[in-house]
């Protein structure tokens, strides 16, 4: 692996109980891969683009399978951008928090911004075609509650499968999550043991992720 992309999803910075992770993970990778260059995207602290009437009309003009027009184009150069670099990876470092039973809203915009036809899938006589093929991502998010398979609330987890649907159907089926739960809802003696047991976790994964 030649370039990781870590997307960061949070602005805690140093308070991020995320990041307590994904540091330990990023540490952990880059003992085991010294020439991987890791470059960092933190979609809460950039000003992403938002999408335009050019743009939504780009939009639709890509999915009717037409060329851009030199107009759309220029509209289009920051989408562009972003996908290139996203593209320019070999792998992929997600690191978010769970809002509301999801991803906060900065993770969704880069997502609407990046997952455009004839970039990152197309459609054929077969059906949708995912064009991110053989590909890695380990997500590591941290939730106030626990939303695991054994828990009551398991149900009221969006995160995941949401993340797993859309990267899933651009081509990026090999993800591997990492949970820190849960965070807040059983004291912090509880909130410290799952962020060690999740970092330790971390530290095995990066190993084998290349």
């Amino acid at each position: 692996m030649k370039k990781l992309l870590h997307i960061i999803a949070t602005p805690r910075g140093e308070d991020s109980r995320t990041l307590k992770v994904s540091r330990e993970f990023l540490e952990a990778f880059s003992k085991k891969n010294p020439e991987c260059k890791i470059d960092e995207l933190n979609v809460a602290a950039v000003n992403l683009p938002s999408l335009t009437v050019k743009m939504i009309y780009g939009k639709y003009v890509l999915l009717g399978g037409q060329e851009l027009t030199e107009k759309l184009k220029d509209a289009w150069n920051p989408i562009e951008r972003l996908i290139e670099r996203f593209l320019s990876s070999d792998g992929y470092l997600i690191s978010t928090p769970m809002w509301n039973f999801g991803i906060p809203y900065p993770l969704k915009q880069y997502i609407d911004l990046i997952v455009q036809p004839k970039y990152l899938f197309r459609y054929t006589d077969k059906g949708i075609e995912g064009l991110v093929k053989n590909r890695k991502m380990v997500v590591i998010t941290s939730r106030g509650g626990d939303y695991g398979t054994e828990s009551p609330f398991h149900a009221y987890d969006f995160q995941e499968p949401y993340l797993r649907a859309i990267f899933g159907f651009i081509g990026i089926t090999d993800i591997i999550f990492i949970n820190a739960q849960p965070m807040d809802a059983m004291g912090p003696d509880v909130q410290s043991k799952k962020i060690e047991e999740a970092r330790a976790a971390a530290r095995k994964i990066a190993e084998s992720f290349t």
